[in-house]
Order: C-alpha cells, then sequence, then structure tokens
C-alpha cells in the first residue's frame, strides 16, 4: 500500500519539476518581447496560466498514476515521460528563444502524445482517460492560440 502512494508522490514530483523549466524560461524571457508582439483577441489575460497548467499537471499526473498502479507498464510511463519532455519544452521555445513556430510544431507534437496517452488509458482506466480531457481540450486552444500568435507575427 506504501508503495502505491511513494509511486504518485514520484509522478507528482516528476510532473511539477519538469515544467519548471518552462516557468524559468518564461518569467526571464517573456518580456519585453510578449508586450511588443501582437496577440490575437481571445488571448487570456497571463494570471489564468498558473491556476489551469497547475490543475492540468495534478490531473495528468493522477491519470498516469491509476495506469501505472494497475498494469506496471514501462512503455506507458515512458510515453508520458517524452511528452512531458515536449510540454516543457514549448515554454523554452515559445518564451526562451522567441520562435513561435517551432513551438506550434511542438505543440502538434504534445497533442499527439495526449492522444496517444489517451488511446492507452481508455483501455485501462477510463476514469484515467476522461482526467485527460481538460489537458486535451487546453491544449488544443493552446494550438488555436499559438496558431493565431504565429499568423499575425
Amino acid at each position: 500500500m506504501k508503495n502505491k502512494y511513494l509511486s504518485l508522490i514520484i509522478l507528482l514530483l516528476i510532473t511539477f519539476i519538469a515544467p519548471m523549466i518552462g516557468s524559468y524560461a518564461t518569467s526571464t524571457f517573456k518580456e519585453p518581447w510578449y508586450s511588443q508582439i501582437i496577440l490575437p483577441s481571445f488571448n487570456p489575460p497571463s494570471w489564468v496560466f498558473p491556476p489551469v497548467w497547475s490543475t492540468l499537471y495534478l490531473l495528468m499526473s493522477l491519470a498516469i498514476w491509476k495506469v501505472w498502479i494497475k498494469s506496471f507498464e514501462i512503455k506507458l510511463l515512458k510515453i508520458y515521460f517524452i511528452h512531458l519532455f515536449f510540454n516543457s519544452t514549448w515554454s523554452l521555445a515559445f518564451f526562451g528563444f522567441h520562435l513561435i513556430g517551432v513551438a506550434l510544431v511542438n505543440l502538434i507534437i504534445i497533442l499527439i502524445f495526449i492522444i496517444i496517452l489517451m488511446r492507452e488509458y481508455f483501455s485501462r482506466d477510463k476514469i484515467s482517460f476522461y482526467l485527460m480531457t481538460p489537458y486535451l481540450i487546453w491544449s488544443s486552444y493552446a494550438l488555436i492560440l499559438n496558431s493565431s500568435i504565429f499568423l499575425l507575427n
């Protein structure tokens, strides 16, 4: 029983540590560049992103954990961790290097990984599948947002 909850703590730590790279890039390199680019009218205010992403990281952690404790499939963990790598590097591309097009490609890769994970979760644990749904929706919105910023600039 302890190992079950220890694995949850480890997955939460890994999941929340990964975006710290992106957070650093965002806080260090966002301004003045971001204020000078053209943003679409539906771009949310900056304060929206931290609570949304914190919730999504919690949900994706719970999703992989629920599948992990049922199946112990290393393959799924590998897919999840590769997905986390792309998730954490989006901010580096966008805010760190100001490469809007590269960030857009990165986001497409993230969406592919989300769909792969959801497909894998669906047959193993329906709750995990549904826990990923907000992430899929938000990332799809991010794709539209990133695409718009790319086209406007």
